[in-house]
């Protein structure tokens, strides 16, 4: 009796390992992705930076371009009532 309590207790033990080793592979497995995650996540905050950079820019350079669009624009106004030679 003693022996198969003993057996019992074996195989019951052989099956918990087997499922803490399964545990310990899927979390493996989990802490994995979450770091690929991370790394997903960290290059689409860099392009998203990257893209915001880019609009400032573009809009800094439109906002000259209009400037100097004004500026020709009050040129060429004032030019039509200068004297001409």
């Amino acid at each position: 009796m003693v022996e198969v309590t003993q057996d019992f207790m074996h195989e019951l033990f052989k099956k918990r390992d087997a499922e803490v080793s399964s545990l310990k592979k899927d979390l493996r497995n989990l802490r994995r992705e979450n770091i690929e995650l991370r790394e997903r996540l960290h290059t689409a905050q860099g392009d998203v930076i990257d893209h915001h950079s880019t609009k400032l820019k573009i809009l800094d350079r439109l906002e000259r371009i209009e400037n100097r669009l004004d500026l020709r624009e009050f040129a060429e106004a004032q030019a039509r009532f200068e004297p001409h030679p």
